[in-house]
């Protein structure tokens, strides 16, 4: 018999009302796609993985079950997957304890949580026996064990979720692997399937723990600016946007944006120049929305205007 009030111990109150936040973020991203017989099971597996002593927290003392509505969430609202990734990142922990095995998982959920789950399993144990693991050979390895590329974009979004959350721990040493990975696996991965927000941010956080002096530093100065930097931005769009207006069948977004903290110190160190000395640290993208047959000559007046 279950036995909720264990369930409901696990979590902190905080980690309770965020669960409760989460899983209402989750229904609403992922609409029809996840069915409501899929969260009543995912959550009484839970239950019983919880009382069966089978859930432990992490080295950081994370809670796995909020890590993982927090990947799924990114999965979903920043990646587009839908129930198969959904359902097997919630799963995961429940699956890579031994609570119950990827076969069992298939039987329940469908043949594509059971592969998206049997493929983090194989990285789980390469994990295991690569010490080595920011090489480029483990790079390789991984992508030829991931034969589903969903499961190489959970593990980018798990490793964000983690990098977010380790900010204040006592861990320095595991902090400082985490980081070390992120930097040299997760960030480059992102930046080749085209995450770039996720790249960013990735590579922002390596900063904050690598560097954290540097960070505090590059965070101030970009705060005293922002006010600055946002007129001068908005100065810069507005000529830009009278002339597109003056176009009404160039449908267009213009985006303006600072630059990440990594990308301005890596200009800083390639230029030997401080803070001040670096111009060019914001970016303005003007997308447009074209039919197949009209990109090439829109986006051409479009750079036409801009010049």
């Amino acid at each position: 018999m279950m036995n909720e009030t264990t369930y409901t111990a696990y979590f902190t109150p905080d980690e309770w009302t965020l669960r409760e936040s989460l899983y209402d973020q989750l229904a609403a991203l992922a609409g029809d796609s996840l069915r409501s017989e899929d969260t009543e099971r995912i959550e009484a597996l839970l239950i019983q993985a919880v009382e069966a002593d089978r859930l432990e927290r992490d080295s950081f003392g994370l809670n796995p079950i909020i890590k993982n509505l927090q990947t799924a969430l990114i999965v979903v609202d920043e990646m587009g997957m839908r129930r198969a990734a959904i359902v097997s990142i919630l799963l995961h922990d429940v699956v890579k304890n031994g609570f119950i095995t990827v076969e069992e998982a298939g039987k329940q959920f469908g043949a594509d949580v059971q592969g998206i789950l049997s493929g983090l399993v194989r990285i789980n144990k390469l994990y295991e026996k690569n010490p080595s693991i920011e090489s480029e050979n483990f790079r390789n390895l991984l992508l030829s064990f991931a034969n589903d590329m969903r499961i190489i974009l959970i593990m980018i979004a798990e490793r964000l979720v983690l990098m977010r959350k380790i900010a204040d721990s006592e861990n320095e040493e595991a902090r400082q692997q985490v980081a070390r990975e992120a930097s040299q696996l997760y960030a480059p991965l992102a930046h080749k399937l085209g995450f770039y927000k996720l790249k960013s941010e990735l590579e922002d956080l390596v900063i904050k723990y690598t560097e954290p002096e540097v960070y505090a530093e590059l965070s101030r100065k970009l705060e005293e600016t922002a006010a600055s930097r946002e007129d001068y931005m908005a100065n810069f769009i507005a000529p830009i946007e009278k002339s597109l207006l003056g176009n009404p069948h160039i449908k267009y977004r213009i985006k303006g944006r600072t630059k990440s903290i990594h990308s301005i110190w890596q200009k800083m160190q390639r230029q030997k120049s401080p803070f001040e000395k670096i111009y060019d640290i914001f970016a303005i993208r003007i997308i447009i929305d074209s039919e197949p047959a009209n990109e090439k000559s829109e986006c051409w007046q479009v750079y036409s205007l801009v010049t």
